[in-house]
């Protein structure tokens, strides 16, 4: 089997930051992925499992309820390494196209409060692993890495 794109990406280079992960065609959709790297892979921790499924929830609650892009929104979910998120728009995107939504997104975690939405046992295979303190962590930690993004923050390392 061919190695897929994601696993030909250097995680060795790889900094924080929003990438184009990849751009897939069907017909005359575009669907755009995106790479929310919230941690360096191989040098920082991974997020913790009860945040990493509160950024869950809120994220995919968020984009899908979005005003302008919520009938853009195809997926939102975490990565298997616990380094960030996946999201997947309609649409040919690049990651200062986004830039405003995931800041607005970050904004809106941030401020959240109350019940995770989705956070019941009908709703959710695991709804009591959450943990909206220190995912409202980890969004603000995420929010300063986007606030004034270096070339390197947007884009893959060649």
């Amino acid at each position: 089997m061919e190695k897929i794109a994601s696993f030909q990406v250097d995680h060795l280079r790889l900094k924080p930051g929003v990438f184009v992960s990849r751009k897939d065609r069907f017909g005359e959709t575009v669907l755009t992925t995106f790479d929310l790297r919230f941690r360096e892979p191989n040098k920082e921790p991974v997020i913790d499992q009860p945040a990493l499924h509160t950024i869950e929830h809120l994220g995919a609650t968020f984009l899908r309820s979005h005003k302008t892009w919520a009938n853009r929104v195809v997926y939102f979910g975490p990565m298997g390494c616990r380094t960030g998120f996946y999201v997947i728009l309609e649409g040919d995107h690049s990651s200062a196209d986004v830039l405003p939504l995931l800041r607005e997104m970050l904004d809106w975690m941030i401020a959240f409060s109350g019940p995770i939405p989705g956070a019941a046992a009908a709703e959710c295979g695991n709804w009591q692993e959450q943990n909206l303190n220190m995912a409202q962590w980890e969004a603000r930690r995420y929010a300063k890495i986007l606030e004034n993004p270096a070339k390197e923050n947007l884009n893959y390392p060649e």
